[in-house]
């Protein structure tokens, strides 16, 4: 591979888009993101699991439950069938959704419709068990980003969006102080309200957070709509977790379109920028969504912050191969331009100091005096955190949670 990028100059560009007051900003965090925050028991667990810690978790607690354990090896089989062995959590979720839209009073693929509602429900029971965590501290990358978000007035607010059920990015938004809206409206028992999403009157210096899959705290409530927070009502209520694109029959009023259309018109606007973190771009959803509204807009910009190698992220390669305005930034190379290549190599005496965010490695660890190649660091999100922590300049993000508790 000839081509060769400068990671120094794509962390300029990073802090030039972060630091504009002027420019619509947004993030978006994957299921990586949360295994960057670990315990302090000395074992570093992740606080939640990627994607297939979950699958891994779930599978060995269906196998142990007597109901469950047959259904989920049905499902399996399925899968086998399909060829398609590596499904996660999500696939599975998906799959037994479409299954359950058509299998009426039937039978479909040897699963009656009980079945695949019980499976349903088990999953999603778990998922909440599992991501149903707090922050431990205050300083982490969350902390951080909601540290950023509130640091300068800006004409356009911050849209962050995520894949994550997860609690986390509103954890840290309240204990930092930063207002945000996330489509639900009232105090008592929160509703999904669309139209106030699509006017969108709220001031510039409050978040918006669009949670693309779902949340713990949504739930639905048979011919009365979508809420948000404990649920109260005595039957008749689902979790509102969404893996996938499937048409749901609760219609366009649902969240999971509406927030597709957040990032939809997000990305429509002129200079647009979106910092991708944590996300793997296996679904291909999203990936449509992402490419197309990049396409349409030809002025915005998206970076993706890769953890590890690039190799390791086959589906995005192929995508910033054919879109110059998404740029993809990993440890070991990059993809900018529709280009990929290796990240820049220098002699010893012409490597600039290593930082948080580029570190220079000998290219032959036997000869530490040799040539030297750039390493990227801010796809670890903890690292990211740092980065947005030194842009905002301040220590708000400790002392306002210190203050709040």
């Amino acid at each position: 591979m000839s081509e060769t990028h400068d990671p120094q100059k794509q962390v300029g560009y990073l802090q030039q888009c972060l630091s504009s007051d002027k420019k619509p900003l947004g993030l978006f965090l994957g299921a990586g993101c949360p295994v960057a925050i670990v315990s302090e028991d000395g074992k570093r667990t992740p606080l939640i699991p990627d994607i297939a810690g979950i699958t891994k978790a779930i599978s060995g607690s269906l196998k142990s439950d007597k109901d469950c354990a047959p259904l989920l090896a049905i499902i399996e089989d399925h899968f086998k069938t399909d060829e398609k062995k590596d499904a996660n959590v999500e696939d599975m979720l998906s799959h037994i959704r479409a299954l359950r839209a058509v299998a009426g009073k039937d039978k479909v693929r040897n699963l009656s419709a009980k079945d695949l509602d019980k499976l349903d429900e088990a999953i999603c029971n778990f998922i909440h068990e599992l991501a149903d965590k707090n922050l431990p501290r205050a300083g982490t990358p969350y902390h951080r980003i909601a540290s950023w978000v509130d640091n300068i007035g800006r004409d356009k607010p911050v849209e962050v969006f995520t894949t994550n059920y997860d609690l986390l990015m509103e954890q840290a938004l309240e204990e930092c102080r930063v207002p945000y809206f996330d489509g639900f409206a009232g105090t008592r028992k929160p509703f999904f309200d669309l139209r106030a999403m699509e006017e969108d009157m709220l001031p510039p210096r409050w978040a918006r957070l669009w949670k693309l899959h779902g949340s713990l705290n949504w739930y639905q409530v048979e011919n009365k709509g979508v809420f948000r927070g404990a649920t109260t009502e005595p039957s008749g209520t689902k979790r509102v977790i969404h893996p996938s694109h499937l048409k749901y029959d609760e219609s366009r009023r649902m969240p999971y379109l509406a927030m597709l259309d957040r990032l939809r018109a997000f990305l429509k606007q002129t200079t647009s920028a979106l910092i991708i973190c944590g996300y793997s771009f296996r679904d291909k959803h999203l990936n449509e969504v992402i490419f197309q509204g990049l396409q349409g807009t030809p002025t915005a910009i998206a970076f993706a912050l890769l953890y590890g190698e690039i190799k390791n992220y086959p589906q995005a390669v192929a995508l910033a191969g054919g879109r110059s305005n998404l740029n993809l930034l990993a440890m070991d190379g990059a993809v900018i331009s529709g280009r990929q290549g290796n990240w820049l190599e220098k002699d010893a005496g012409a490597t600039p100091d290593t930082t948080k965010w580029v570190k220079w490695n000998p290219v032959d660890p036997k000869k530490p005096d040799g040539v030297r190649r750039a390493e990227f660091e801010l796809g670890d999100f903890a690292i990211f955190g740092q980065f947005l922590h030194e842009l905002a300049g301040d220590e708000r993000a400790s002392s306002k949670v210190s203050d709040a508790k």
